[in-house]
């Protein structure tokens, strides 16, 4: 309304302390009688005045849901073999299927795709989606694709996070992996296939 607080404080019938205290503490909750006071001051304002208002109030922050760590899986199979990749990590190297952080918004199928190809350069398509779980090593969520091999060679084309690409016969795989390790329908699928 531009008055002053001892102008404000007389129009609605109460102690200029009191609208002072206001302005330091802009988060304060006021009883429901102060409230009903301010109400109607507000509602005998002019338009302009209410406008002039809205646009001091702030919306309040949106809330950020926390999001868990996502990363999305390739099974891939070209005939009776199975693509891993052997991954650098906490001083130790471990086989894995090519996989691929998945970024909100993004889609999980699409990512097990287009990571397979960035790492090995292996095009592949997904055949059907086999679940998700936490991941028993990583502690992320993790969703498991079986895909199809469609072209090219494996080839190790990310070095930083990956000593070795190589197809594997699926009989073999848990000798690579070991077998609680490997997500139950995994197994299932790969045997299912056989």
């Amino acid at each position: 309304m531009r008055m002053t607080n001892e102008a404000f404080a007389e129009r609605l019938g109460i102690s200029p302390r009191t609208v002072t205290r206001w302005h330091s503490s802009p988060g304060m909750i006021h009883r429901p009688e102060v409230q009903q006071i301010l109400d109607t001051a507000h509602d005998q304002a002019g338009e302009a005045v209410q406008r002039r208002f809205a646009l001091l109030l702030r919306p309040p922050a949106p809330r950020m849901e926390a999001q868990a760590l996502r990363v999305a899986i390739a099974v891939v199979l070209r005939g009776e073999e199975v693509l891993l990749v052997c991954r650098r990590g906490d001083g130790e190297l471990r086989w894995q299927f090519p996989a691929g952080m998945v970024k909100p918004g993004a889609d999980p199928a699409t990512v097990a795709v287009q990571e397979t190809h960035g790492e090995t350069g292996v095009h592949c398509t997904v055949r059907e989606e086999l679940g998700e779980r936490v991941h028993p090593v990583t502690g992320v969520v993790a969703a498991y694709y079986l895909a199809d091999h469609l072209a090219g060679d494996a080839a190790n084309l990310d070095p930083l996070e990956n000593v070795d690409v190589t197809w594997v016969p699926r009989a073999a795989l848990t000798r690579f992996i070991p077998q609680e390790q490997i997500f139950p329908p995994v197994l299932t699928a790969l045997e299912a296939i056989a």
